[in-house]
């Protein structure tokens, strides 16, 4: 199957570059509500299932034996841009658990964020491993492993029992089989397993309503999802999208990009679990797919469907500040979309 275009990039008066993907939206019972383009295709969901693999650290309890806070919690569900307050939320995470950034596992990299890179830079640091935008679910899988009395080192190898707990759980979500004839390597080191996009969507359906879980995990998807409402923040970063997507709807709507084009969400008071992949991997067109599909799927008011408006099409400009162009989702994906309920 050929994927359809989802989204075109404009310049002046002509369309620049398109893009193809394909969308699965899932309802709470787990029956499709939208599938563009092949859905049953394996992709690898990369971070966007963060917020999933956090739950064994919360429904065990383990997160509040640490004390581990809110704004911490929803680092374990982080892609962060590496601000010093991530860096610093991190350490905290690991010195509950009595550990250091020593055991992280997931490499050092500059931060992602500019500012945050240049502040570094300007400082004559160097940056470590709490800098990784995945430091946060890291440091989340040591106090798991800590917690379950297990050594956390090699806790990023598929036959550790941090990363066994994790899979089981994914599995749970999905319903689909996460073995090794679907695993591949994350670029932080963890295990990744390529699942359809339909079955990440209904992972996400039942994350945010809960149907088909045990009571303790659908309490601790509940925590999860408040933990990120309260501090997005922590999540993504300065001007990242889904920090101002989700300071903008808060428990309406919860949001994860993943790498190479992948995107999930879901719409707890719809029941509806989100998935998507861009074909060629470009973040800017799976970030206008999201803000498009929840521009029409929400009832929003004025303020929020102006600020997701500027998030399902953003504005090009070059470097001297003049507007080019925009990202913009195409007429066919729009006239694809269901109807949103008050309609």
């Amino acid at each position: 199957m050929i994927n359809p275009f989802l989204v075109e990039v404009t310049r002046g008066s002509l369309i620049e570059s398109r893009h193809r993907g394909s969308v699965a939206i899932v309802d709470a019972d787990g029956a499709p509500v939208l599938a563009l383009g092949d859905v049953e295709r394996r992709v690898y969901p990369r971070s966007a299932v963060k917020a999933i693999q956090a739950l064994p650290l919360v429904e065990s309890g383990i997160s509040d034996r640490f004390g581990l806070s809110d704004e911490e919690i929803a680092l374990t569900c982080a892609s962060h841009s590496g601000e010093e307050k991530h860096a610093a939320t991190a350490a905290s995470i690991l010195a509950k658990a009595g550990r250091d950034a020593s055991c992280l596992e997931c490499g050092a990299h500059w931060p992602s964020g500019e500012a945050a890179n240049r502040a570094l830079a300007a400082t004559g640091g160097q940056p470590s491993a709490l800098h990784n935008n995945c430091s946060g679910k890291h440091s989340g899988f040591i106090c798991l492993s800590c917690g379950l009395d297990e050594d956390p080192k090699g806790y990023v190898t598929a036959q550790h029992h941090v990363q066994e707990t994790v899979r089981r759980v994914l599995e749970d979500l999905t319903g689909a089989p996460h073995t090794e004839a679907e695993r591949g390597t994350d670029g932080c080191s963890i295990p990744t397993y390529a699942i359809p996009l339909s079955a990440l969507a209904l992972g996400f359906a039942r994350f945010g309503t809960g149907n088909g879980l045990s009571g303790e995990r659908r309490i601790a998807a509940g925590r999860i999802r408040c933990a990120v409402a309260k501090h997005p923040f922590m999540v993504a970063g300065t001007d990242r999208f889904d920090t101002k997507l989700m300071e903008c709807l808060r428990e309406r709507a919860f949001v994860k990009s993943g790498a190479e084009g992948v995107y999930c969400a879901t719409l707890p008071e719809l029941g509806y679990g989100i998935a998507l992949k861009i074909d060629d991997g470009t973040p800017r067109a799976s970030a206008t797919v999201m803000a498009t599909l929840i521009l029409h799927l929400l009832s929003l008011s004025d303020g929020e469907r102006i600020q997701v408006e500027a998030l399902a099409q953003p504005v090009l400009k070059n470097w001297n500040g003049i507007e080019v162009g925009h990202v913009q989702p195409v007429v066919a994906l729009l006239r694809s979309l269901p109807k949103r309920h008050d309609s």
